[in-house]
């Protein structure tokens, strides 16, 4: 699929904007979890301001007492034209997507429908926790395909993984992560189209979560996992949130491929009840005229890793990262620095910075952690300085 990269917006870098006093008077999770010494690189919060079509979007909506249940397709319609020009696909069919409250509860509710009590739930380790914790809750079985050694989807073993998954006629699904977190590998066309046509040999569904698709940079692009042949029976579920920074505004897409129309019309209705109009009016918003935002960002963010790159290979030189293309979020091989399983812990108590454990993302997790890399240069600088502080 041709990349059409995304061009120097003239915006300023949102990740610039704001001061450490000034984000300190959030009072979300990110913000609020740890005491006021504890600098947090953890949660997917950017440090960023909203982009201003959002705000007013919002603002408009709330003046006129729009505050009641969504109805429309007009976020569809918006991720639609988006993934026209940003991926070049168009394949995005309005009259087969649905809006539901967040992608999480989204995967819940496409798992629903391809699969049974009990059935497996194949993902990708080291993965995004949430995973485990919302699949397990919905008594299926997760079953791990672990991620290769070069961070890249094993073929070979999630072609064993699947035939295991259906032996002796059972159902089970495929929970792709796509841009993967906490990496941010991008699945190349080739990858995905693997993919489909084990998923379609051994009858697993896919459900693709799409999240951080438009959180990608450099000369990699985003393929969506529709738009690759044999994924016709595939179910996706993309959102604004990541990107525009919207966790708070829940609502995203449901997108069913054109073998899955008739799973998704069986979603019970009142599950389209749950996200929040203002936050469709938000995210559809974002996707239609925050763009020139969302460059100055991506712009910001390629920074941002280069910057965290140079920083550990002089002041942690035994920390391996390797640079992902999408996500705002790096993934930090610890191992060698001899704090055990959980060098977060240890960060966190030693250095007063918060990153996430790699524990809970599964297989290869061990001695893991992740840092945010949504936030100003100064941020990052100092959470380095905290980090190799802890180690003496």
């Amino acid at each position: 699929m041709t990349r059409i990269p995304h061009e120097t917006s003239g915006e300023p870098n949102p990740l610039q904007a704001l001061t450490l006093d000034h984000l300190r008077r959030r009072t979300s999770m990110k913000w609020r979890t740890y005491p006021e010494d504890v600098l947090p690189v953890w949660v997917a919060e950017m440090d960023v301001p909203l982009a201003e079509p959002v705000v007013r979007a919002v603002t408009d909506a709330l003046r006129l007492g729009d505050t009641g249940y969504p109805a429309g397709t007009a976020y569809a319609e918006a991720l639609a034209a988006f993934a026209g020009k940003r991926w070049n696909w168009d394949g995005l069919a309005v009259e087969r997507t649905a809006i539901v409250p967040d992608v999480m509860l989204g995967v819940v509710e496409m798992l629903e429908l391809v699969t049974g009590y009990g059935d497996a739930v194949v993902v990708n380790p080291p993965v995004y926790p949430p995973f485990y914790q919302f699949v397990e809750h919905m008594d299926r079985r997760v079953v791990q395909a672990p991620l290769g050694a070069d961070g890249r989807l094993d073929l070979d073993v999630l072609e064993e993984t699947f035939r295991q998954a259906v032996a002796g006629g059972a159902r089970a699904a495929y929970l792709l992560c796509s841009p993967h977190n906490p990496t941010g590998t991008v699945h190349t066309a080739e990858e995905l189209s693997a993919v489909a046509a084990l998923a379609e040999r051994y009858g697993v569904r896919v459900v693709a979560d799409e999240i951080h698709a438009p959180l990608v940079v450099g000369g990699t692009g985003f393929v969506p996992y529709l738009s690759v042949p044999g994924a016709e029976r595939g179910l996706s579920l993309m959102s604004a949130s990541k990107a525009w920074n919207l966790a708070g505004l829940k609502a995203a897409l449901a997108i069913a491929g054109p073998g899955a129309g008739a799973d998704l019309a069986r979603m019970p209705e009142e599950v389209g009840h749950g996200p929040s109009h203002i936050g469709v009016i938000a995210h559809t918003a974002a996707l239609r005229d925050g763009v020139t935002w969302l460059d100055a960002l991506l712009s910001g963010l390629d920074a941002n890793r280069r910057l965290l790159a140079d920083l550990l290979a002089e002041h942690l030189p035994a920390i391996r990262y390797r640079p992902g293309d999408a996500t705002y979020l790096a993934w930090l091989d610890c191992r060698a620095l001899g704090l055990g399983d959980d060098p977060a812990d240890a960060l966190l108590h030693r250095g007063r910075v918060a990153l996430n454990s790699g524990l809970p993302f599964g297989t290869g997790g061990a001695g893991h952690a992740r840092f945010n890399l949504a936030t100003s240069p100064e941020v990052i600088g100092e959470a380095v300085r905290r980090m190799a502080a802890a180690l003496h």
